[in-house]
C-alpha cells in the first residue's frame, strides 16, 4: 500500500507540473501508474484530474496577475464566443497551457473556468485510464 502511495504523489507531481509552462508528462505517469498498479484506477483517475486541474488554475492565477491588455484579434474571438468553455481544450498540448494564462488575463470567472478545466483533464486522463484498463 505504500509504494502505491508513492506512486499517487510522483502522478501528482507530474500532473500538477504539465498544467504548467513547466515540462511533463503526466499521461505517461499515469500509464505508468496503472500498469504497475491497474486496481487503483479510480484513484488514480481522480489524482490526475485533480493535481492538473489545480496547476491550471495556478496559470489562471497568474494571467490574472499579468496587467490586462489586448490580445490578438483570433484569441479575443474565440474566448468571446465560447467563453470558459474554451477551458475545455485546456488538456491539450501546445495551446492547452496558454488557454488557462489567456482566461485569467481576460479575468474570466473562476468558478466557471476550473468546472471547463477539471472537466476536460477528467475526460483526458479517463479516456487514457480506460484504454489502459481495458487494452
Amino acid at each position: 500500500m505504500a509504494a502505491e502511495l508513492w506512486g499517487l504523489s510522483g502522478l501528482a507531481a507530474s500532473a500538477f507540473l504539465s498544467a504548467t509552462l513547466l515540462p511533463g508528462n503526466s499521461e505517461v505517469a499515469l500509464s505508468a501508474f496503472l500498469y504497475k498498479w491497474p486496481g487503483w484506477l479510480w484513484p488514480a483517475l481522480c489524482v490526475a484530474t485533480v493535481a492538473n486541474s489545480a496547476g491550471s488554475a495556478t496559470s489562471v492565477w497568474l494571467g490574472r496577475r499579468v496587467p490586462a491588455k489586448e490580445l490578438s484579434p483570433r484569441v479575443a474571438r474565440w474566448f468571446g464566443r465560447f467563453g470558459p468553455a474554451t477551458l475545455l481544450l485546456s488538456w491539450a498540448p501546445f495551446i492547452g497551457d496558454a488557454l488557462p494564462l489567456a482566461a485569467g488575463w481576460l479575468r474570466l470567472k473562476w468558478a466557471p473556468c476550473l468546472v471547463w478545466i477539471t472537466l476536460g483533464k477528467f475526460l483526458r486522463y479517463a479516456a487514457i485510464g480506460l484504454a489502459m484498463h481495458y487494452i
